[in-house]
């Protein structure tokens, strides 16, 4: 692809793209047709453009995969959406559960110094409020675990890692249940919709919730090692 800014279209392919295949697996181009509520046909036309631009590489019956340099641009955006999430939620006091659309709004508009003043302002923070590694400027990020409170067994003790920013009713939910990122939890039991774990308190005392299955699918865990 030509040099200079990216239009906000491919933004949006390379930032979905990175996402669903973060775990190293490539995204299916229907998969990223769902993500960005868009035609298959209109997939495979910006697929087929992405990949003349050296943006990703198209792999045969099993879908797309960004190239080193697709990544680098991902993770520039992924970087702009983090920052400006965390100056909404703790310079403009924005819920966290308002932020994620302003932030995909505005991610296409400002500049790298605005991004790079903001973050700045804010003393270079390492997570977004939902949890997640915001990338550095040179481009590395923390390696997420993908374990989620619904994959996780009866008996685990845990610590909520982050949360998946782009279902607000989902983020209201937990924010309700006070399993926020920090929280240590316990798993008592699990169903086909819903998750019963006990929530460590400062004051010593546990409260149980039942989580929703869609919901808990939804909150990134690591062990507990006390």
């Amino acid at each position: 692809m030509s040099a200079g800014p990216l239009s906000r279209s491919v933004e949006d392919y390379l930032k979905a793209i990175y996402g669903l295949s973060e775990q190293g697996n490539a995204a299916s181009t229907s998969a990223v047709a769902e993500i960005l509520d868009v035609q298959p046909a209109s997939v495979t036309g910006m697929v087929k453009r992405l990949a003349e631009g050296g943006l990703l590489e198209h792999l045969p019956y099993r879908g797309v995969r960004l190239t080193d340099s697709g990544t680098r641009e991902a993770l520039k955006i992924l970087r702009r959406h983090r920052i400006i999430e965390t100056y909404l939620c703790e310079r403009l006091g924005y819920a966290w559960d308002d932020v994620h659309d302003e932030a995909e709004r505005l991610e296409h508009a400002v500049s790298d110094q605005l991004i790079e003043r903001m973050a700045e302002a804010l003393g270079f923070p390492s997570h977004d409020p939902h949890g997640a590694p915001i990338p550095t400027e040179s481009g590395d990020i923390e390696a997420i675990d993908f374990t989620t409170l619904s994959d996780a067994n009866p008996g685990a003790a845990l610590r909520i890692r982050a949360v998946g920013d782009d279902h607000p009713e989902h983020l209201r939910a937990v924010e309700a249940l006070g399993l926020l990122p920090g929280a240590r939890v316990r798993v008592e039991s699990k169903t086909d919709d819903s998750v019963l774990v006990s929530l460590e308190r400062g004051d010593g005392a546990d409260e149980t919730h039942s989580v929703r299955a869609d919901v808990a699918r939804h909150v990134f865990v690591v062990p507990d090692r006390g």
